[in-house]
Formats: C-alpha cells, sequence, structure tokens
C-alpha cells in the first residue's frame, strides 16, 4: 500500500517501466532497485532519480550486498526466469528478507503454455533473455515451501503470480 513503511528490495528493477508510478506513492517506504544489467538500470536511473527514498544499484541476485533480514519486502518481477541460477536467486531473496517478510513475484513457467514454451526455447533463451532451467507450477510451489507460507499463488497463461511470507 502506498502507507508502507519498511523497506523493499526490487530485484530487477529492469527499466522500472512498471513500478515507478507505485514506488512515487510510496513516500515512507525505503526502496532499493537493482538490476544487473546497467542498460537496464541507466533506464530505471531516469525513470526514478527524482524520487528521494529510491536508491538504484547494480548488483547480482545471486550474490546480494544486504545483511541478513534486512528488507521487509522482496519483489521480483519477471526476474526468476532471466537468472542463470535460479536456487541462489532463491537463497539470497529468502536471506535479506527479515522472518515474516513477504515475497512478491511474477515470472515465466514451463507447460502451461505450448506457444510460450515454443517462444522461449526457440528464440528468448537463445537470445540470452531468458534461462533454463525452468520451473513448472507445481516445481514452484514446492520450492516456495521450502522457505515461505504462500499466501496467494496464481498462474494465467505461461505466468506464475504469488504473494509468500517467509517462515
Amino acid at each position: 500500500p502506498d502507507s508502507f513503511h519498511g523497506r523493499l528490495l526490487d530485484v530487477p528493477v529492469g527499466t522500472a517501466v512498471f513500478t515507478c508510478h507505485k514506488f512515487a506513492h510510496m513516500k515512507n517506504a525505503k526502496i532499493t532497485c537493482m538490476d544487473y544489467s546497467l542498460d537496464m538500470l541507466r533506464q530505471a536511473d531516469r525513470r526514478l532519480s527524482e524520487l528521494s527514498h529510491v536508491r538504484t544499484m547494480q548488483g547480482d541476485v545471486g550474490d546480494l550486498p544486504f545483511a541478513d533480514g534486512d528488507f521487509d519486502v522482496v519483489l521480483s518481477m519477471n526476474g526468476f526466469h532471466a537468472f542463470p541460477d535460479k536456487e541462489k536467486a532463491f537463497r539470497e531473496t529468502s536471506r535479506v528478507l527479515k522472518k515474516g517478510g513477504v515475497l512478491i513475484a511474477c515470472f515465466y513457467i514451463q507447460g502451461e503454455s505450448r506457444i510460450t514454451d515454443l517462444l522461449v526455447e526457440q528464440i528468448l533463451s537463445r537470445k540470452g533473455w531468458f534461462s533454463p532451467p525452468f520451473m513448472t507450477a507445481d516445481s514452484l510451489r514446492e520450492r516456495l515451501l521450502k522457505t515461505y507460507e504462500i499466501k496467494r499463488f496464481r498462474t494465467a497463461g505461461a505466468m506464475a503470480y504469488f504473494c509468500a511470507v517467509k517462515k
């Protein structure tokens, strides 16, 4: 909500096109936006530069430069399907979340749309934009339950959307 007062990590921030408007209204939050791609980060910087409560930084989700339990929320939109080491990404995002912290994410899952699976295999993975192996809805739920209580989980086409609370 706009009244959120905690610390939020957005990884990967990408160009911030989906989040800049929302972050502008979350004036009481301390928001850190991270991306591995300097090109994406430059675009995010342009969109977020006037928001004093938001900082951007280059970094790797597999080696987050934050202390254990630093964040109340980790947001990851369209990230996990691109991360080369998904298990490291899950471990690191969980590590930096406080107990009771919330992971909110959405990303591509395999096996829900044959056309999308072909597009991912034949084009997006070959271009390096997506990194196999990919999760299915069932394997994602199973992975989340190791560390989180799932509050919401849904799929739409080849995307999974979820909100999970760290145990």
